[in-house]
């Protein structure tokens, strides 16, 4: 086994760990982070030209955002569930845009924003205990 595989090994048995005993804001914090850390690497393959990495990058991301977007509770969050709906499809669509144009800035948007709403996710666990 080699050192990446035995590093990914321990990451996802940690990362279980981690989501098993997971509130759903820590989960909501959880995905964010991976999401972000992967974002830095997409922006990293824009910029090198590993346009195949980036594809796969791009698609991990993705699945992320979909993920966040479809475990969002429109019956009973109202206007703030709406508009983070909005976000995470603004975020969806720029990501797709940087891909095709190869554009690390519009990856750098998408960072921005999601750590606007990291930012707020934090506040609602410290608020919470």
């Amino acid at each position: 086994m080699s050192y990446q595989e035995a590093y990914g090994s321990y990451h996802a048995v940690n990362l279980d760990a981690q989501t098993a005993r997971a509130s759903p804001v820590e989960l909501v914090l959880l995905l964010t982070d991976g999401l972000l850390d992967e974002l830095a690497r997409v922006r990293a393959h824009i910029e090198a030209r590993r346009y195949e990495q980036k594809a796969a990058g791009i698609d991990k991301c993705l699945e992320i955002i979909n993920g966040l977007s479809s475990s969002l509770d429109f019956e009973s969050g109202g206007e703030t569930v709406a508009n983070l709906a909005r976000i995470y499809d603004f975020c969806a669509t720029r990501l797709n845009g940087a891909g095709i144009k190869l554009d690390p800035s519009m990856v750098d948007e998408v960072i921005q924003v999601l750590t606007t709403i990291r930012q707020g996710w934090k506040g609602v666990q410290e608020r919470n205990g």
